[in-house]
């Protein structure tokens, strides 16, 4: 028979469990220390916490001590917690699979990011469940999340990267928001390095050429007309409202999409405003005020001239119907254009580069170019990224610079 399905010892009798029983800690006077505990070679603390209906439960917490007084050194820093109302979460912690099932993606969903931002989580999300949803969130460590990120650089851009990092530092803030991590996993983890591409400046000439590309016929059927087709060819549908919305996004900076669900009772005429985002449903959720330039009243002014009748919206859907509705986007009518055009890599956030380098070679202080285009820090990222256009501007212009009718010159003062 089996020794350990009889349970008996030697002696006959059934083994001692007194090992396994908890003993009280010591102090340095052979008191117990109320709360500290010992069993089987480990330190436990005793402690009472409030749950969330109101009452009060008592749990053991294992402590990480080896010695007694260093027990009585973590069971202190407990009880200093416990009256912070930041006491760590004592008892097993759901996994990473769990808690992001029940607890952080209903959040999500009601946080009010943007549908492309929530999916773009979702995403990155199944990469992250494959290495850790097995794992509770108190045993994940750096190790796990450096594994996974390496074997995706393997495949994936080091941009994709630090995306994947991000979505799964937003998880673990929550966890440590809830109680369930005392310190993030993530601290350690190296942000990948990124190759910052210089992004080309298109000039007002070369977007004013794509606007203008439109209302020639170059197009039959949704594509390019080939040689053979040109007496079938025609102009876009929408070429006045394409040549418009870019004008738009290079007189203002204006996202694309914030500058599509701007309507005319956003712009000001006698202040000599334009509101982009005043349903607040902008990249950084405030509304901001764009000042008219002389290009940008004139062009605001032609487009009132011809408005819609029927529509609120300064870029109307065609297919509105009987429902004033705004147009959800330009971008196949865009790539005809620029096609037309030379063009290829020309898009909509050019216009807002164009935008803010003609802001900075004009001499606008960084300040007022960040509160048009709704940067919340003042210009110092426009100054990171625009500096040296003002500094070439700069030396342009110092080059020109004229002291009138050359000077005779001057005697030196002798040298010793």
């Amino acid at each position: 028979m089996k020794r350990n399905a009889t349970l008996r010892n030697r002696s006959g009798s059934k083994p001692s469990s007194r090992r396994y029983k908890y003993t009280r800690v010591l102090d340095n006077r052979k008191h117990p220390i109320r709360g500290l505990w010992r069993r089987n070679q480990s330190f436990l603390a005793r402690i009472s916490v409030e749950a969330e209906d109101g009452r009060k439960n008592v749990k053991w917490v294992p402590l990480k001590a080896k010695t007694g007084a260093e027990a009585q050194e973590e069971f202190r820093t407990l009880l200093v917690e416990r009256s912070e109302n930041r006491l760590r979460h004592i008892g097993r912690s759901p996994t990473f699979h769990e808690f992001y099932e029940k607890t952080y993606l209903p959040m999500l969903t009601a946080s009010g990011k943007k549908p492309d931002t929530i999916t773009t989580e979702k995403t990155h999300y199944k990469r992250w469940q494959k290495a850790l949803g097995h794992l509770r969130l108190d045993k994940i460590r750096p190790s796990h999340i450096q594994d996974t990120l390496n074997k995706l650089r393997a495949r994936r851009s080091p941009r994709t990267c630090n995306v994947a990092l991000v979505c799964l530092r937003h998880v673990l803030k929550a966890a440590k928001r809830d109680g369930y991590l005392k310190a993030m996993p993530t601290e350690d983890i190296a942000w990948q390095r990124t190759d910052k591409k210089a992004r080309r400046l298109f000039t007002l000439a070369e977007i004013e050429s794509v606007c203008a590309a439109g209302f020639n016929p170059h197009f039959v059927e949704g594509r390019l007309a080939r040689p053979d087709e040109k007496d079938k060819a025609q102009p876009l549908k929408n070429a006045q409202q394409l040549a418009d919305y870019l004008r738009f996004l290079a007189y203002t900076g204006a996202r694309e999409q914030e500058a599509l669900r701007v309507r005319w009772a956003d712009v000001d005429f006698e202040r000599k405003l334009a509101c982009i985002g005043a349903d607040a449903d902008t990249k950084n959720r405030e509304a901001r005020h764009v000042d008219f330039n002389p290009e940008l009243e004139t062009h605001l002014k032609a487009m009132h001239a011809r408005r819609a009748p029927d529509s609120q919206w300064l870029f109307p859907s065609p297919q509105r119907g009987e429902h004033d509705e705004r147009a959800r986007t330009f971008r196949e009518s865009l790539r005809l254009a620029r096609k037309a055009a030379g063009l290829d890599k020309f898009g909509f956030h050019d216009c807002r580069h164009a935008f803010v380098s003609y802001a900075v070679m004009s001499g606008v202080d960084f300040m007022t170019i960040a509160r048009w285009v709704g940067h919340k820090d003042g210009g110092i990222l426009i100054g990171k990224v625009y500096g040296h256009l003002s500094n070439e501007h700069a030396q342009a212009q110092a080059a020109r610079l004229n002291f009138g009718p050359a000077l005779a010159v001057m005697p030196q003062a002798a040298t010793a």
